[in-house]
């Protein structure tokens, strides 16, 4: 494999760790100064130059994209991709990390636990936006910020509001979020490739620091995960659209809560941790990747008409629920389930006594009008209540709310 690193670290411990793990396996690795590309878009074929120079052919490329060059490197990566360069992180799964706005509603949506949290504009909405979140202490963070920097504990309101509205006059964006203090200063940073985490930390903050990142002094060990962490790190990965992640959690009392997916993860902290080459295993995989890609076949499969593929959910109350696939009527429906997802454990070709449980993830072809009655509805929003004016009030502005 010809791999290149996209760094412009390249005597940073995680470029050093990569570049020596694909050296080891026999592959050519070079690492590529990411501001030092031209895309060139003149020509008939889109093509990257490299300090002037017409760039060679690559297997695979690996970004390590710094939140001060999102904008640029962003450009690179989709130009690898368009030139049909494999890249485990896509340009639109670094763009969904590094926006924590948008992280969290994509998480949010695929009913992924995240703390309670809010995004308001105007100051005269930021009291109501506190108590919507539990209240006083919360935490603010800016919409981009690394290694703990930008985040906020604000113990009180008083101090909530005015550390929002000085963030604010300085055209900052902030999110207001609940401050979990079951996880007493510490987190989880679950390291994903591929479809499996390869090696999880706990991380604590040092002495009265709540925020737990090493870089600010906080020490770390190695955690084993149960399924239940390890599935929610995986999924939040993935749904993100990134094949290498480092996924932080809170241990919260109904489980984890995600805080953050990190599409360039420091490896160093993690392997002192650990002890495991997590470096290899990304290179490994990638490697595997080149040699068989993944085929997307809801992107790429060219079926008859009225046939596709379909994700379907085994939810509780499910008429699947309990039954062997045998028995449960797809077969009769002429839908051919190709995989069974449970947890973070993906079976192909499943066994047709192999019983359903609740939240199993069946990708499955067949005829799209028979699955569509197992697909459940669209979530509908919850009706707005209706604005009346005050008796003998013109003034729109003046309005109750029943």
């Amino acid at each position: 494999m010809k791999l290149a690193i996209l760094s412009r670290a390249p005597s940073a411990y995680s470029t050093k760790r990569l570049r020596t793990a694909a050296l080891a396996r026999g592959h050519t690795v070079r690492v590529l100064n990411t501001l030092r590309f031209a895309i060139d878009l003149a020509d008939d074929e889109p093509d990257l130059q490299y300090r002037g120079k017409d760039l060679s052919d690559y297997d695979a490329v690996l970004p390590r994209i710094g939140a001060s060059i999102t904008f640029f490197g962003m450009a690179v990566v989709r130009q690898f991709e368009q030139m049909d360069v494999y890249t485990p992180n896509t340009s639109n799964g670094i763009a969904n990390s590094r926006d924590k706005l948008r992280a969290i509603q994509i998480l949010a949506r695929h009913n992924i636990r995240i703390p309670a949290t809010t995004f308001v504009r105007d100051r005269a909405d930021v009291l109501a936006a506190i108590e919507r979140v539990g209240g006083a202490p919360v935490v603010i963070k800016l919409l981009e910020g690394t290694q703990g920097i930008g985040v906020i504990l604000a113990p009180d309101t008083k101090v909530a509001e005015a550390v929002i509205e000085t963030l604010q006059s300085t055209r900052q964006n902030v999110l207001i979020q609940r401050f979990v203090a079951e996880s007493r200063g510490r987190d989880i940073r679950a390291l994903v490739v591929g479809d499996r985490v390869v090696a999880a930390m706990r991380r604590r903050a040092a002495g009265d620091e709540f925020r737990s990142n090493l870089h600010r002094g906080g020490s770390s060990e190695v955690v084993e995960l149960d399924d239940e962490y390890a599935r929610v790190a995986v999924q939040s990965a993935q749904i993100m659209g990134l094949r290498v992640a480092g996924v932080d959690m809170l241990e919260g009392e109904d489980g984890p809560l995600v805080m953050e997916v990190n599409s360039s993860p420091g490896l160093e902290g993690i392997e002192a941790a650990t002890n495991l080459d997590i470096a290899g295993a990304i290179v490994d995989y990638m490697a595997n990747q080149v040699a068989f890609p993944e085929l997307d076949i809801r992107q790429r499969l060219t079926v008859s008409t009225g046939y596709g593929v379909v994700e379907l959910i085994v939810h509780e109350g499910a008429d699947l629920l309990g039954k062997p696939i045998d028995g449960s009527g797809l077969r009769q429906r002429d839908i051919t389930v190709l995989t069974l997802t449970r947890g973070t454990t993906v079976i192909p070709n499943p066994r047709g006594e192999r019983i359903l449980e609740a939240e199993d993830r069946l990708l499955c072809f067949g005829r799209l009008e028979s699955m569509r009655d197992l697909v459940p509805e669209r979530r509908r929003r919850r009706g707005r209540p209706k604005i009346r004016p005050l008796p003998h009030d013109d003034d729109p502005a003046d309005a109750s709310v029943s």
